[in-house]
């Protein structure tokens, strides 16, 4: 208990967010293979340590469908019309020993930072990996 109010991330009380890396996004986001490369190594060590995984996919109708290089083909996909992953992440946060939120995805300056945003707000210790991470 005491090391998750350190902010250090355990697989009892984390949670994997995977943010919109769709189709769409693949040619206008800077450096998107390196960016999906890094999250699918976070998806992989998530699925080892038995951590929960969201992956959301903002209006999938008009941005496509999530790239398979992710890996994630066999995880529900939240399809979403916010910015932030807050809302499609209801039933996993509502589970009281989820402590820390790891972030991968894109738009840093809209998605990612909103969802930070409500995170922090509800008291969550939010950890954004950086090369995970990218914007246009």
């Amino acid at each position: 208990m005491a090391a998750a109010r350190l902010g250090r991330p355990l697989p009892g009380s984390s949670v994997l967010f995977l943010c919109d890396l769709q189709e769409r996004f693949r040619s206008s986001i800077a450096a998107f293979p390196q960016i999906v490369a890094v999250a699918a190594r976070m998806l992989q060590g998530c699925r080892i340590l038995g951590v929960p995984v969201l992956v959301t996919e903002q209006r999938p109708d008009v941005l496509g469908p999530t790239v398979p290089e992710l890996g994630a083909q066999d995880l529900p996909r939240i399809p979403k019309t916010a910015f932030s992953m807050v809302g499609a992440a209801a039933p996993l946060l509502g589970d009281p020993k989820i402590r820390s939120v790891l972030l991968c995805g894109i738009e840093a300056q809209a998605c990612i930072l909103q969802t930070v945003l409500d995170l922090l707000e509800r008291g969550l210790d939010v950890h954004v990996v950086a090369d995970a991470v990218s914007s246009r």
